[in-house]
């Protein structure tokens, strides 16, 4: 918990249209924080995350949930999510199991993951004392937040003084995590992604920094200035990412002894990145995009944020991985506090590789930034050419003792799950092994997929639990797999293929081996193939939109074009043309 400086104005109904900038002054009913009590030994807490997350999405902008680490089941190994703040409010409630939980610290107990719904719906309906908005702006270079929140009272509140708490959370903390699996979106390869922790608490104290008065028509504004950490946790503390952290706000009725506190309402904080500089341009993260592309051209994403004062209205920036660097620009017009998403296309090496963005001009005026990232490329196998525009897909499992730890799913270019399977029956006899044949039908050709494994324990399916393997065939052929007596993978593996489609005419073997990637594709559209002698493009009217001279690799650049399904049309140098659909993404 740390504060540098606040300030609170108090201001009655007859200044407050002058001065209030955030808050609604409309009468509402409240909104809800879910506090979660958990742990990453807690095997059934990604269940109540699964619980409060879906709560959540259905209530949207009304409900927040809160991950408050803290007991006996939160270890302080990395990464160690304890803070003395979650340990003092975790004290502060009757809590008998894991996960326990409080909705609007309603109730002096923690209550069943099984009661948080209906104890939202009972908040939800109620009317509110009171209404809470604000904003965050973090200056990224200092890691100074500014921090403003207002409470304006639509009624009287029953205490005449009332406890304001900001709460900064981080999302996207990946680590281990039991029963992970129990929480598919959340569990990737094995490591889950922590969401909505309580890393500090802002203000005087855990339970809040008191505001007076409490009579319908104040309006009280609250400021902080708070130095982000750069690390929070002893020992084993984790990064405070200022890209992933956000500030919730919440006024409780009181603070005593009694733990049932009740908060009257809650907001979100408005979050974004800044500074006094007129031109400040902020990348916020650097992402590959997870999608199964048989090419070493993969796409990646980033946000741009304009932190400064001025209007961004273009940047020039380069990317560099693994010794290549390309060039690349954006125009637009962003307003101070805006962003947009942006993505870029680069060839790589194969393996795992240390990038870095830089921007090199912002608004024409040299601007150097610059932002570190990862790479990775696997390397594929390719089927040979089968015959139809489907296929056949087998995936043989043999699992080993434990086979409630082992899931798997099949994704194709677009990053959509084809297939999915797992998990499967704990075996009773020790070291035991169960074979279980999952048949794909009518898989379409000229695709490519990504088969993923996982294992819940973080030892693949293997050893003193039994000889586990796993392997796929396609066309009754056998193309990807682990050998029948090696089963360790640790918590994942991943093969990555593309199931070739055989010429439906004798003429298209004129251009053997043709390759259209990436689909979809964001600013380029590479062609591979032998004796091509043209690309050319056409939008879904039928228009040409690019016409290319062919090579063994042709480019085409598509980053001003729309949006939307195109066509590529690429004739070979005996005449014979083939066309392929093709999507336009960013």
């Amino acid at each position: 918990m740390k504060k540098l400086t606040f300030l609170v104005l108090g201001l009655v109904a007859g200044f407050m249209a002058s001065a209030q900038m955030f808050v609604s002054t409309e009468p509402a009913n409240r909104n809800v924080v879910i506090e979660e009590f958990t742990g990453r030994n807690c095997g059934y807490c990604p269940d109540g995350h699964l619980i409060a997350n879906q709560i959540c999405n259905n209530n949207p902008g009304r409900v927040w949930a809160v991950n408050i680490h803290a007991g006996g089941y939160a270890p302080t190994s990395y990464p160690n999510f304890n803070t003395e703040d979650g340990n003092t409010i975790h004290g502060g409630f009757s809590i008998s199991g894991y996960p326990t939980g409080v909705v609007n610290r309603s109730t002096s107990a923690g209550q069943s993951r099984s009661a948080w719904s209906g104890l939202a719906s009972q908040q939800l309906a109620q009317a509110s004392e009171l209404n809470v908005g604000g904003q965050v702006v973090i200056d990224p270079e200092t890691r100074e937040a500014s921090v403003t929140v207002e409470v304006y009272y639509t009624g009287n509140s029953t205490e005449t003084t009332n406890y304001l708490t900001v709460y900064m959370l981080q999302d996207s903390i990946w680590g281990s995590q039991s029963g992970g699996s129990s929480n598919p979106s959340q569990w990737v390869g094995g490591q889950y992604c922590h969401m909505h922790i309580l890393r500090d608490v802002i203000g005087e104290s855990a339970w809040g920094d008191p505001i007076t008065p409490t009579t319908a028509g104040t309006l009280i504004t609250k400021e902080y200035t708070y130095a982000i950490p750069e690390m929070i946790g002893s020992p084993n503390g984790v990064e405070v990412d200022i890209n992933n952290v956000h500030f919730l706000a919440f006024v409780c009725a009181r603070t005593t002894n009694n733990p049932a506190r009740n908060i009257l309402s809650a907001n979100m904080l408005e979050t974004s990145q800044g500074s006094d500089e007129p031109i400040y341009p902020v990348i916020k993260s650097v992402s590959q995009r997870a999608v199964a592309i048989c090419s070493q051209v993969k796409t990646f994403d980033f946000t741009l944020l304009n932190g400064g004062t001025d209007n961004l209205t273009s940047i020039q920036y380069k990317v560099e991985i693994g010794g290549a660097v390309s060039e690349f620009e954006w125009d637009g017009d962003l307003a101070p506090k805006a962003g947009e998403s942006i993505s870029f296309d680069m060839e790589i090496p194969f393996g795992t590789n240390a990038g870095k963005l830089t921007i090199v001009k912002a608004n024409g005026q040299d601007y150097p930034y610059e932002v570190n990232f990862t790479a990775v490329c696997d390397e594929w196998v390719e089927t040979e050419p089968i015959d139809g525009e489907t296929t056949t897909m087998k995936i043989y499992i043999n699992q080993d003792q434990f086979g409630e730890q082992t899931t798997w799913k099949l994704i194709n270019s677009l990053g959509e799950v084809v297939a999915e399977g797992g998990p499967y029956a704990h075996l009773i006899s020790s070291g035991g092994t169960q074979l279980h044949v999952e048949t794909i039908e009518d898989l379409p050709t000229d695709a490519d997929y990504l088969f993923n494994i996982y294992d819940d324990n973080d030892n693949g399916i293997c050893c003193a639990y039994g000889d586990g393997w796993y392997k796929i065939k396609v066309a009754d052929k056998y193309i990807v797999g682990m050998d029948e007596d090696n089963g360790e993978f640790g918590s994942q593996n991943s093969d990555l293929m593309r199931i070739n489609r055989k010429p439906s005419a004798v003429g298209e073997n004129a251009m053997s081996n043709l390759k259209v990637y990436p689909n979809p594709a964001n600013s380029t559209i590479f062609v591979e193939g032998e004796n091509i002698k043209t690309v050319e493009v056409y939008n879904s009217l039928g228009q040409m939109v690019a016409d290319v001279e062919g090579s063994v690799k042709t480019t085409v650049n598509v980053a001003l074009f729309d949006n939307g399904v195109y066509f590529v049309k690429v004739v070979a140098n005996d005449g014979t043309v083939k066309t392929q659909k093709i999507a336009i993404a960013r």
